[in-house]
């Protein structure tokens, strides 16, 4: 039987995100059309692809372990493990030919999310965590900025105009105008660059589970936070915050007004 230590684990997660982020290459600025999904949101022949080669890779290694995925649902619910995969987190990035994707690989061990996995195939940047273990970019530890006011913060989002529709527009408005900087490098790219010290806050009005799966451990390994918008830690919420930790209660304490 293949080996569950965290660090198997997370070498497996690593290989799953890395051959899912070769593959992507391949139709990357290349004028794919997307089809829309009910949800309208885009998709394409790289996504499913991308998926399919890493269910293909657990089933091979951990047939016991359940997977959940964007694209194609859920296998054994319930089983202990939960893989838990968004073949390319920033589609609409990926269409227009921008590198700001990302491949995200999360596990779920008892509910918990254990482990990460986060290739920008693009941009060859690789990010990988597991519980206890630290966080990884590009084969070196991985930590948080050192900020600690959130006059002096860089905050990023994905799309500023997603906020009314969710009902977060004024606490937004008010966070944004209390930070140093404001950016919309979205999606995961976003959570990474938290993670890695090249910005302080993060934050989506509205997130799915597998776009939080990877970038809890990663976020929180690093020595930051991952949370919703009242600041309990969780991939569940429909929403997310990431925070170097030092700024989450100033975050908090703005958005509520």
């Amino acid at each position: 039987m293949a080996s569950e230590t965290l660090e198997a684990l997370r070498e497996f997660a690593a290989d799953l995100a890395w051959h899912a982020g070769r593959l992507t290459l391949r139709y990357f600025q290349t004028g794919i059309t997307p089809d829309i999904k009910e949800d309208q949101t885009p998709v394409t022949i790289a996504d499913r692809e991308a998926e399919q080669v890493m269910r293909r890779m657990i089933e091979a290694r951990y047939p016991h372990h359940s997977i959940l995925g964007e694209e194609e649902g859920e296998t054994r619910p319930g089983a202990s493990h939960r893989w838990i995969l968004d073949p390319i987190d920033g589609t609409k990035s990926f269409v227009q030919g921008v590198p700001l994707y990302g491949v995200l690989v999360g596990l779920e061990r008892d509910g918990e999310a254990v482990v990460g996995a986060v290739s920008f195939p693009a941009l060859g940047d690789f990010l990988t965590a597991a519980k206890g273990q630290g966080c990884q970019w590009n084969g070196r530890q991985a930590r948080v900025s050192q900020v600690r006011e959130v006059r002096q913060a860089a905050l990023l989002s994905s799309d500023a105009e997603s906020m009314a529709p969710h009902g977060r527009e004024a606490a937004y408005r008010r966070l944004a105008a209390s930070v140093r900087l404001v950016r919309t490098w979205g999606d995961a790219y976003g959570y990474s660059l938290v993670a890695t010290g090249r910005a302080d806050i993060m934050l989506d009005p509205v997130m799915s589970v597998w776009d939080c799966a990877a970038l809890f451990p990663i976020v929180t390994e690093a020595g930051g936070t991952f949370t919703d918008w009242n600041g309990t830690p969780t991939i569940h919420a429909g929403e997310a915050i990431g925070t170097n930790g030092l700024l989450l209660e100033q975050v908090l304490n703005i958005i509520r007004g």
